[in-house]
């Protein structure tokens, strides 16, 4: 029985990009309580297959239903791809029609028109958010105007994680890739990060983007939205509960996860080790 006292907001993603996310909302919305979840003993979800991704998806979600969340967010951008639709549509009107989960692909897709000029933007991101189609797809149903090109980093995530996105390593897929986006569609003016692992890789990134083409973490506009959209939903925004607390919960090792926590935090943290499935 899930319970209808006011909780955390929970934010799940696949590993530990999504504390990018959580840093970003929580700049805006420090008064709220958080439970972060991290997939990470499953993570990448960038390569597996739709279903695999939702089942995984869904069963994170009810956890953090069942932990006390009224309102969770995917984010992950993987999982807003493979996932949200399907669980929103599906699975909420069965586990309980009053809770929300969001994803963190609109909230950027629906401000972009506002950010180009030229008209022409570009997504960097995984295998799996750029197979899916899922900017262009959100991008031009806004903005039906914008031409989308999209091109897949691989080599990104882990750059990120085995903390070396200082190295030449990190200069050489870095540059490789800007370079791609750039040959196919010379017009971009705007191009969006789309994995949220990739703001740390912000240094190497203006280094190689060419002049005049401006780079969007997701993490602002996020909370933005998020902001925006619990001043339009009182009814929610009573059921998050105002403590100012965060706390953090993960399917690995929590040792790992403290030592990945510290490259995107900066700080220490407190976490707890769960299962799903």
């Amino acid at each position: 029985m899930l319970s209808n006292n006011p909780g955390p907001i929970g934010i799940f993603d696949s590993g530990y990009g999504g504390l990018t996310i959580l840093h970003g909302i929580r700049q805006l919305l420090p008064q709220y309580d958080y439970l972060y979840l991290g997939d990470n003993a499953r993570a990448p979800y960038g390569p597996r297959s739709f279903d695999v991704v939702y089942e995984f998806t869904r069963q994170a979600v009810v956890k953090l239903f069942e932990m006390g969340c009224h309102l969770v967010i995917l984010g992950c951008n993987t999982a807003s791809a493979k996932a949200l639709r399907t669980i929103q549509q599906h699975d909420l009107p069965k586990i309980d029609p009053n809770r929300r989960v969001l994803g963190i692909i609109r909230p950027t897709t629906e401000i972009i028109g506002s950010l180009t000029s030229s008209r022409h933007v570009g997504v960097l991101a995984t295998e799996g958010t750029i197979k899916s189609e899922s900017y262009t797809i959100e991008i031009q149903k806004f903005h039906p105007d914008i031409t989308v090109s999209g091109v897949a980093c691989p080599f990104w995530v882990p750059l990120v994680e085995y903390n070396e996105a200082d190295s030449p390593g990190a200069d050489y897929f870095v540059k490789k890739n800007i370079d791609q986006i750039m040959r196919l569609d010379p017009q971009i003016d705007t191009i969006i990060l789309g994995c949220t692992h990739y703001p740390l890789l912000m240094p190497k990134i203006l280094k190689y983007l060419p002049a005049g083409v401006r780079v969007i973490p997701q993490g602002e506009y996020v909370a933005d939205s998020l902001k925006s959209y619990l001043e339009r939903h009182p009814q929610m925004e009573q059921k998050c509960s105002q403590n100012a607390s965060v706390h953090y919960l993960t399917t690995e090792n929590p040792d790992k996860f403290r030592e990945q926590a510290q490259i995107f935090l900066h700080s220490p943290i407190d976490v707890e080790t769960i299962t799903l499935g």
